[in-house]
This record gives C-alpha cells, structure tokens and sequence, in this order.
C-alpha cells in the first residue's frame, strides 16, 4: 500500500474531520482513507464510457436473430432434465 502526505492543512479543517470521524467512530486515518476512494470512484459518464467499450467488443446482432431471454434459458435447462 501507497502512502501519501499532506501538509499545511488549516487546523480547523482537522478538527473537523476529527469530529467526524469520532462520530462515525472511525479514526481520522480510516475517515480519509473513506473519502478519498469515494473521491477516486468513476464518473457517471466514465462509467457509460466503458459500457460502450464493452458493448463494443460484442458481435453485432445480425438480421432477425433474437438473443433468449435469461427466463427462457432457464425453462430450456430445467425441460432438459
């Protein structure tokens, strides 16, 4: 694991993140550790963006055929038994 340091951070601003993670009853450490990987989680946008990378990456629907439905897989299987 990486580590990181920041300095010249206003003491108020600490002791408020200290309030917070007292009620949260996290330490400070595992309070940031929290807001940072909220911070770094991706985008709506980012999110649809590798979507459309993977639905790319799938064979185009040709003509008249029709992908079955989960529902229908599932009769199919419990029919063959």
């Amino acid at each position: 694991m990486g580590q990181v340091v920041i300095r010249n951070i206003d003491e108020s601003l600490i002791e408020r993140l200290k309030a917070r993670a007292r009620a949260q009853r996290k330490s400070l450490e595992q309070l940031l550790r929290d807001l940072l990987a909220e911070a770094a989680r991706p985008s709506r946008s980012e999110l649809l963006d590798e979507i459309d990378r993977i639905r790319a990456m799938a064979p185009p629907n040709r003509g008249n055929f029709a992908y079955r439905t989960a529902e229908e897989l599932i009769r199919e299987d419990r029919d063959s038994r």
